[in-house]
């Protein structure tokens, strides 16, 4: 398969993240769900990354067996998170929450996420196709959590509606641009700048479940169904992972 096959392969299965994104946004704009049931989307979006990190992730780079680009990657995918958390503060701390204004510092911080998980995408197809289509189903699980999260941000705000779902899509379309510079820059790479690439993701993926999906998602009550959706994507990709 030549580059340009490989690159549209990526790009077409990047639309599945950037629709459900959107499709999240549609449904939250219009009728919001509950805090219980947006709490069960994302203890399952949780448990989906989770299992990915473990499935796919990890076992990669414990075979290969290079400590320092995994520890550079590693450290420098926190540094970026914990920088990209910084600039969102606005998301927290609006100056006048009914203003009506985007939050520029939120949907550009949103729009370095979506970079990264597009990368992610890229960077799994680089380092095999299961890899990246369990990527792929994951970061689109993720996406659904987060259209639904924005657009209550956006809300929060003073938004209309439909303009909260435009702007939603638009930030979940810069999927593509990562997808289409994960699939090319990272292909061809050295063994050691892979384990750097996929140490990168690896701490970027548990930052997401660890201090933004769970986080959220603890923030109403637990029930045990909530509680047990965890595990039902955990369990789910797990088996997905067994799949040849």
């Amino acid at each position: 398969m030549d580059m340009s096959s490989r690159i549209l392969e990526v790009l077409t299965y990047a639309v599945l993240p950037v629709l459900s994104g959107t499709l999240g946004a549609a449904l939250s704009a219009f009728r919001q769900p509950s805090p219980g049931i947006r709490s069960g989307v994302q203890h399952f979006a949780a448990g989906v990354v989770f299992a990915v990190v473990g499935v796919e992730f990890l076992p990669d780079i414990l075979h290969r067996h290079r400590p320092l680009p995994v520890m550079a990657g590693f450290t420098l995918g926190i540094a970026t998170l914990l920088l990209i958390r910084s600039l969102s503060t606005a998301r927290e701390t609006p100056s006048n929450p009914r203003s009506g204004t985007l939050p520029i510092a939120f949907l550009f911080a949103m729009g370095i996420d979506m970079l990264i998980d597009g990368s992610l995408i890229g960077l799994g197809f680089v380092a095999g196709v299961k890899k990246g289509k369990l990527l792929v189903a994951a970061i689109a699980v993720e996406l659904l959590s987060l259209g639904i999260a924005t657009i209550v941000t956006l809300t929060d705000a003073g938004v209309a509606r439909t303009k909260a779902v435009v702007v939603t899509s638009l930030e979940a379309s810069i999927i593509f641009v990562g997808a289409a510079l994960g699939g090319t820059v990272l292909r061809g790479l050295s063994d050691t700048s892979v384990e750097f690439a996929l140490s990168f993701g690896l701490s970027v993926l548990l930052f997401l479940v660890v201090e933004e999906l769970l986080v959220e998602a603890h923030s109403v009550p637990e029930t045990p169904l909530i509680t047990s959706s965890f595990f039902a994507g955990f369990l789910l990709f797990l088996m997905l992972g067994m799949v040849e």
